[in-house]
C-alpha cells in the first residue's frame, strides 16, 4: 500500500474527516483530497510532515505502511497492537499494564 491508502486507513482508524485533517495541518481540503483520489498526488515533503505529525504517525508510515526504527525488531502484530493503544485514555492503559504485568509471572 501506498500514501493513499495508508492515509486513508489512518483516517478512517482515527474517525477523522479530510476537514478536521484540514484545519490541524492548514492544508486545503482540495490538496488533502486529491491525495486521497484514485491516481493520487504525492505529497510534497512539507505536507507530508505535517499530516503525519498531526495524525501522531512518521512519514514512513504513511508512505510505507510500516516504521523502520521499531519494525526491524519488534513483530507487526505488536506494531499493530502498539498503535491503537496510542489513543486508548490513560485508565485503559493502566490496565492493559497490569494484564501484561500478570501475565509475565
Amino acid at each position: 500500500m501506498g500514501f493513499k491508502e495508508n492515509l486513508k486507513d489512518e483516517l478512517i482508524y482515527q474517525d477523522i474527516s479530510t476537514k478536521e485533517l484540514s484545519a490541524k495541518t492548514n492544508i486545503s481540503m482540495n490538496t488533502l483530497n486529491h491525495y486521497l483520489k484514485t491516481n493520487g498526488a504525492t505529497p510534497s515533503v512539507e505536507n507530508a510532515v505535517k499530516i503525519a505529525n498531526s495524525l501522531g504517525v512518521s512519514v514512513e508510515y504513511l508512505v510505507t505502511g510500516k516504521d523502520s526504527k521499531i519494525t526491524n525488531e519488534i513483530p507487526d502484530k505488536i506494531i499493530a497492537l502498539t498503535n491503537k493503544m496510542k489513543f486508548l485514555q490513560d485508565s485503559d492503559l493502566s490496565l492493559i499494564e497490569e494484564i501484561i504485568l500478570r501475565l509475565r509471572k
